[in-house]
């Protein structure tokens, strides 16, 4: 008599099914983590962005705020100018809406001139996902007031670039 060696087709099958289980539960939560650290991503982008829109203030006083998140960043190697002011890396102002964007967001900063002001007196830096629900779930943005705002996302948002759709969103938790 011979004996049999290995498994038979049953118990490859009960563990095929285990292993589709286990998939099954952790590959939401993996999803789910994902989004949640590209949102810390984009929250720490636009602390970086806020710096960065005072930084420019202090060193160009008579353009104010930088006009655009361009202005705020440069090409390597980065020679520093008004348009070029080489206070963020060149990933961050480069990931626009239309780019592929910054771990799964895209920003916006608008310096924004206020009535009676001759230069930028005030900014909004914004970002929002690429794929809303599916890279992050919430936009963000701030103002010179330096108070962090987010709403929901919707599909399709871009960052919002003047100062009345920013203060519109609740500040964030």
């Amino acid at each position: 008599m011979r004996s049999a060696k290995g498994f038979s087709l049953i118990e490859l099958l009960i563990v095929v099914a285990i292993i589709l289980v286990i998939a099954a539960i952790a590959i939401p939560s993996l999803l789910q983590a994902r989004m949640s650290a590209n949102e810390a991503s984009a929250v720490g982008s636009l602390s970086a962005i806020k710096s960065a829109e005072v930084a420019y203030d202090t060193a160009y006083p008579t353009v104010g705020f930088s006009p655009d998140i361009t202005s705020l960043g440069g090409a390597t190697p980065c020679t520093p100018s008004s348009t070029s002011a080489c206070l963020v890396d060149s990933q961050l102002s480069g990931s626009t809406p239309g780019s592929g964007g910054k771990s799964g967001f895209v920003f916006l900063a608008t310096g924004i001139m206020t009535a009676g002001a001759l230069n930028n007196s005030a900014f909004v830096a914004a970002a929002a996902p690429v794929l809303a629900h599916s890279t992050g779930n919430h936009d963000y943005c701030s103002t010179n007031d330096g108070v962090l705002r987010s709403q929901m996302a919707n599909p399709g948002d871009v960052p919002v670039n003047v100062l009345p759709a920013c203060l519109a969103f609740p500040v964030a938790q």
